[in-house]
């Protein structure tokens, strides 16, 4: 028997884009998941939608109150009993084949962490710059300077890790959880091929580079306690990769 996978993706407002999503996580070759969608108070249908979808394997939370991204995800993940851990926002993409090679190549390498490339698309999912390769081991060091580790391309487990929660006052949430993770574990495993679609929205907050450098800082900062002057080291290298990683269209 498989281990089972959780599956973590918190939504709110998604109705455009959450059937895709849906849709790409039923169409998985590995069928030994449950899939934790809680939905931050949505204003839309998106709870609608969800409810039509007559698996036992998607177990759906509404919450009370909105409280964000990490919020949400951190209810999933104290619902979530699998040994994998793997996350899918609401508004993303898998290909058919992403859970069976990532729990595969778990198994066969013996990883506590390994990441996949991902192809960076706009709103209907069509490639708009190249690729974003997984083709270098992450440590703790190099994490610092640039995030490499993407949710919709990124597994861990915690059979050997634990679970790691997002902070709930940070706005670069996964970046924080990331390395919390990687303070433990030696290192996360790239696998170099292309096993999912991030879809690049363009009123995303991820998106909006020069309002989020003083929320970067405080990663440093406030969440993994570095001096002023280290901190601002730190962004200042993540604002270069940041720039580079975004660069990188298509000729």
């Amino acid at each position: 028997m498989k281990d089972l996978v959780s599956i973590i993706t918190p939504c709110y407002n998604s109705a455009e884009f959450i059937e895709e999503t849906i849709q790409s996580v039923l169409n998985q070759t590995y069928e030994n998941w449950e899939w934790l969608i809680t939905d931050d108070l949505s204003k839309d249908n998106t709870v609608d939608i969800i409810k039509k979808y007559n698996d036992p394997r998607i177990k759906l939370q509404v919450l009370e109150k909105n409280g964000g991204a990490g919020n949400a995800r951190n209810n999933s993940l104290e619902r979530a009993t699998g040994r994998y851990i793997a996350f899918l926002d609401s508004d993303d993409f898998w290909y058919p084949e992403y859970l069976e090679t990532m729990t595969d190549y778990m198994e066969e390498n013996n990883a506590e962490l390994v990441y996949c490339n991902y192809s960076r698309c706009n709103e209907q999912l069509q490639p708009v710059l190249k690729d974003f390769l997984a083709d270098k081991v992450v440590t703790f060091s190099n994490l610092l300077k640039t995030c490499r580790l993407a949710p919709v391309s990124t597994m861990y487990d915690t059979q050997r890790v634990g679970k790691f929660l997002f902070p709930i006052k940070s706005k670069r949430e996964d970046h924080v959880m990331w390395l919390n993770l990687l303070k433990v574990i030696p290192e996360g495993v790239p696998i170099n091929k292309t096993l999912a679609k991030y879809r690049m929205r363009e009123n995303s907050v991820s998106r909006k580079k020069k309002n989020i450098i003083k929320d970067q800082y405080l990663v440093y900062k406030d969440f993994m306690g570095f001096s002023t002057v280290k901190s601002l080291y730190y962004t200042a290298n993540w604002a270069i990769n940041g720039f580079l990683k975004y660069s990188k269209i298509f000729n």
